[in-house]
């Protein structure tokens, strides 16, 4: 999660760098998106399944949901539910819009598809890389890989188209709804 600390040791004056891997570019406003996190992952389902940020940058996040053995569908296959894979696939969505803007807004998602590839195991935890890749002025779009070990090996792909609603008045640091 993002934390003061942690956003202190990886923020420098508008950057906020991932701590995977080098070069990111900055999210459009370092301050606001700290922000968005800490209460989009405040959530109560998303505090529930443990999110956690590990990347962020300019339209683009990684977050990663930790292995729970309550997270497996069927003890039998011990394959991932598909609840939780869907949940991380529209967090992370969610807050890859969030780097791209400097207001609070709120956004809903409109429709959410996932292509399943190959199951998720248990013991492993599973990671959705997330783009927003196009935002017109009341559509957000994102495309997501989620995989657990190597993002070239995804267990699925995910789109989403996320409806944006200014927050009346400016909204304040109440009004702000991931």
């Amino acid at each position: 999660m993002l934390t003061a600390s942690l956003l202190k040791a990886t923020h420098r004056p508008g950057r906020l760098f991932s701590n995977m891997e080098p070069g990111w570019l900055p999210v459009a406003a370092p301050e606001f998106f700290a922000q968005i996190v800490k209460r989009g992952l405040a959530l109560p389902h998303c505090r529930a399944l443990g999110l956690q940020l590990q990347a962020a940058s300019h339209g683009k996040t990684t977050l990663m949901l930790p292995f729970k053995p309550e997270w497996v569908g069927n003890p039998f296959t011990r394959v991932l539910h598909g609840g939780v894979v869907t949940t991380l696939a529209d967090s992370a969505g969610a807050v890859s819009i969030f780097t791209r803007l400097c207001e609070p807004e709120s956004i809903a998602t409109l429709d959410l598809r996932i292509d399943y590839l190959r199951p998720g195991l248990a013991d492993l935890p599973l990671y959705c890389q997330a783009e927003c890749y196009q935002l017109t002025s009341q559509i957000a779009f994102t495309r997501s890989t989620l995989y657990q070990q190597d993002p070239e090996k995804p267990i699925a792909h995910a789109v989403a188209t996320y409806m944006r609603s200014v927050v009346p008045n400016g909204g304040g640091a109440d009004a702000v709804r991931p």
